[in-house]
């Protein structure tokens, strides 16, 4: 498959799942743009390979986000990628808190969708990466799981919407990835509950019927079929990559 002569946004480029996918459609032969608001990240992952270029941008801010496309160019993919977690049971939970995950996680997905599909030229991609939590209820992590619910529920309307257009739009919903974002997660229950951060660690795999963290690698491969022939039909589609998990 390639994607010459296409221009692919990325959002949450710098690191984790945003930098393999960034990778992986530059090495399929896309243009990419890959955006977030750490300007060393996006270097870095830009340092990867010729065909990937940074933006600075703030996908929670509106303005931030015309600007990003203004800057981007015309793109034909656009992954919502950016997205930050936190945990605290509810009762504990603080309205900032609570706000944070909504502007970043779903807010964020809203305005780069929105204007991405604004942009399109004709065949276009809107890809989010959500998450299991999208899917399912997780305890401690309420406003998290309602971002990514709600995300979910955003793919689902637009796909209706563009459903006559050359346009699909999916949510990819991975488990626990290995990334700077669990390992994060990962010292934080060490913190709270006393556990060493490997317990902390293996109870993150455990939650996998396959007992493992999933890779970035896999998330950029589903990406990469949703954007290639035989993908036309799928659409409206929260795809998950939990190994098994209901």
């Amino acid at each position: 498959m390639t994607l010459s002569g296409k221009r692919a946004l990325v959002t949450g480029g710098g690191s984790g799942a945003g930098a393999a996918l960034a990778l992986a459609f530059a090495e399929a032969g896309a243009e990419v743009v890959i955006t977030g608001r750490r300007k060393r990240a996006l270097a870095e992952t830009a340092a990867g390979h010729a065909s990937i270029r940074p933006v600075q941008a703030d996908v929670t801010d509106e303005a931030s986000v015309k600007r990003m496309f203004h800057e981007a160019g015309v793109c034909d993919i656009i992954i919502a990628n950016a997205g930050a977690a936190d945990s605290a049971v509810m009762a504990k939970t603080s309205l900032d808190q609570w706000n944070a995950m909504i502007a970043v996680n779903l807010t964020g997905v809203f305005l780069t969708f929105r204007d991405g599909l604004n942009q399109l030229p004709g065949w276009g991609r809107l890809i989010a990466v959500a998450s299991t939590a999208g899917l399912k209820g997780y305890a401690k992590v309420a406003p998290y799981a309602a971002a990514k619910h709600g995300v979910v529920g955003m793919v689902r309307s637009l796909a209706l919407e563009t459903a006559r257009k050359p346009v699909t739009v999916n949510a990819i919903c991975p488990g626990f990835l290995d990334t700077p974002m669990t390992e994060t997660s990962i010292r934080v229950i060490a913190e709270k509950t006393g556990k060493t951060e490997a317990d902390a660690r293996a109870a993150l795999e455990g939650m996998s019927p396959q007992g493992r963290l999933f890779q970035p690698s896999e998330v950029a491969a589903t990406a990469l079929w949703l954007c290639g022939p035989g993908s036309e039909g799928i659409t409206g589609q929260a795809i998950a990559i939990s190994g098994g998990e209901t």
